[in-house]
């Protein structure tokens, strides 16, 4: 028996419409680094979201399934990009600007893109990557940047403005199946060429209304998000379609990442969320602490990316802002869980599951996987590499324009599961702990050491700013875990009270052994810790290493 219910499907398109219209008061905020920051009405951004289209169509001649890219920082007309492209059945590709150049080369051909939108401050980074973009033939630039950095290029250059303006605001949107493309996003390639992920217009739409739920972001029309978190990053962990879909005020910081600019957006603008990895709330802590700010409004943090120490946690505690952990990656659209405790605890009872990385949302299948191929129980204390899936979990990647999608073996089981890569526990009522990158789990003597068990105690001590811990080898043990560190100003700790430090909570036989001082922790290009370079800087002696 079939149901009879109306097969309508799960678009982009409808998002559009539906902000546009229901919610079409709520705002987005651009900051501009100037006295009044640029504001811009969801009636307004859908409005124009529609003359880029009828402008890519008409002008451009993006057709459906074309491949449109983004190089641009957090702001409207990025937004307005979002809702544009997978509307009008073409495919929004948001291009990593952080990424080197050779990796951004070769994901804009593997892609095909035919167009690149780009924010005018971000030409001295395009410019140079054109004469190896054959299929790129058209430029868009947004907003202020030296257009002279162009001259010459064979792609046709387009004002942004211009090319939208007198255009018409309605759009013979096409009938879209729910399964075709609408974004895509690459992997930070960080072993072997980056892999593109495809996103469906059905699961960016169910994804969106994940977001929304009461146990995951819980956001309205009442709240204002600051979206710190990259658009070219995992589609900004879905904020824009989800805040469009519920009426949520965008915060957008266009450039100004930096702590101050941050600090001061917060203060003026009041918003009561933000979403962003460990990194920037670690130099937003640093900036208030030293040039105190108001940071009231701020309700709740998503976190993601990477492990928030507990110190961090507790330091925002204390300033009234409560930070929640989410989980999530590339293929995952990202949102796996996050860590909103059960109903019903105490501010101590709930400490605990603050600390895990979440419950798994009803959309997403979990399973633990042990080194012998075997599934491990949900009982908080088995450890294995955890596998997902889900209508917003990616089932392949994406084999180039004349490709066929493909699953390697090391990211894909047989039966369709991801593998994430990640090693953890699950308890009895579903909340993920992760204990390490399977890459990055330091196996000593037969036995596993957590790095990034290591890493939070270092960064609990108050004279510690950021700390990374690595796997290195050792003739004795196999692997032995060194301590990469990062003293605040003014520290004068020395290893011997780090380690004397990290013996109140760690195991003796996982206490480093190896130490060495770094200015700062190499980075990856959406703020992780990039442990490779660590692990390489060691190999080939460029670190001053301590014995103890």
């Amino acid at each position: 028996m079939l149901s009879t219910m109306q097969d309508v499907p799960l678009t982009v398109t409808r998002i559009l419409h539906h902000g546009m219209t229901i919610h079409g008061r709520s705002r987005i905020t651009t900051w501009t680094g100037e006295a009044e920051p640029h504001r811009r009405s969801f009636a307004e951004a859908g409005a124009r979201a529609t003359q880029l289209a009828n402008a890519l169509r008409d002008e451009l001649g993006v057709n459906r399934s074309d491949a449109v890219a983004t190089l641009m920082w957090n702001n409207a007309e990025h937004v307005e990009a979002y809702l544009a492209i997978p509307s009008m059945g073409a495919v929004l590709h948001t291009l990593n600007l952080r990424l080197p150049a050779e990796q951004l080369v070769w994901i804009v051909n593997h892609a095909a893109d035919r167009v690149v939108l780009v924010n005018g401050s971000l030409l001295p980074l395009l410019a140079p990557l054109l004469p190896h973009l054959p299929t790129v033939e058209h430029i868009v630039v947004a907003g202020p940047g030296d257009r002279s950095l162009l001259d010459g290029a064979a792609p046709q250059v387009h004002e942004y403005e211009e090319l939208i303006a007198g255009r018409p605001t309605t759009f013979d949107w096409p009938e879209l199946d729910e399964r075709t493309a609408a974004a895509m996003c690459y992997t930070s390639g960080t072993t072997g060429d980056p892999k593109g992920v495809v996103y469906s217009h059905r699961s960016i739409y169910l994804h969106s209304m994940q977001v929304n739920m009461a146990e995951s972001m819980g956001l309205t029309e009442k709240d204002t998000t600051l979206v710190v978190v990259p658009q070219f990053h995992v589609n900004a962990w879905g904020l824009p379609h989800a805040t469009f879909m519920t009426g949520v005020n965008m915060l957008m910081p266009d450039r100004f990442l930096q702590p101050g600019p941050l600090a001061e957006m917060i203060e003026r603008e009041r918003p009561t969320h933000a979403a962003a990895v460990p990194t920037i709330w670690q130099g937003l802590l640093a900036e208030v602490t030293a040039h105190p700010r108001d940071l009231s409004s701020m309700a709740s943090v998503t976190i993601g990316g990477s492990a928030c120490p507990p110190s961090l946690m507790e330091a925002y505690d204390k300033l009234g802002v409560r930070l929640c952990h989410a989980w999530g990656m590339t293929e995952t659209s990202p949102l796996g869980t996050m860590s909103n405790p059960p109903a019903g605890l105490s501010a101590e009872e709930e400490w605990p599951y603050r600390l895990t990385q979440g419950r798994f949302p009803a959309g997403v299948e979990a399973r633990l996987a042990g080194p012998g191929g075997d599934f491990l129980p949900w009982d908080g204390e088995s450890a294995g590499e955890l596998e997902v899936r889900g209508p917003w979990i990616a089932g392949a990647y994406y084999g180039g324009a004349s490709g066929e999608p493909f699953r390697p073996e090391d990211k894909f089981t047989a039966d369709g599961w991801l593998k994430t890569g990640d090693v953890g526990v699950i308890s009895p009522d579903g909340f993920l702990t992760l204990t390490d990158r399977a890459k990055d789990v330091i196996k000593s003597g037969g036995e596993w050491i957590s790095s990034v068990e290591l890493e939070n105690a270092l960064m609990a001590h108050p004279e510690v700013a950021e700390a990374a811990v690595v796997a290195v080898p050792d003739d004795k043990w196999g692997e032995r875990p060194l301590a990469t560190v990062v003293l605040r100003e003014g520290a004068k700790a020395d290893f011997e009270t780090l380690r004397a430090f990290l013996a109140e909570s760690i195991a003796k036989w996982q206490l480093p052994e190896r130490w060495a001082l770094v200015p700062a922790v190499p980075k990856t290009s959406v703020g992780k810790f990039d442990k490779k370079v660590i692990r390489k800087q060691y190999a080939d002696g460029e670190l001053d290493v301590t014995h103890l």
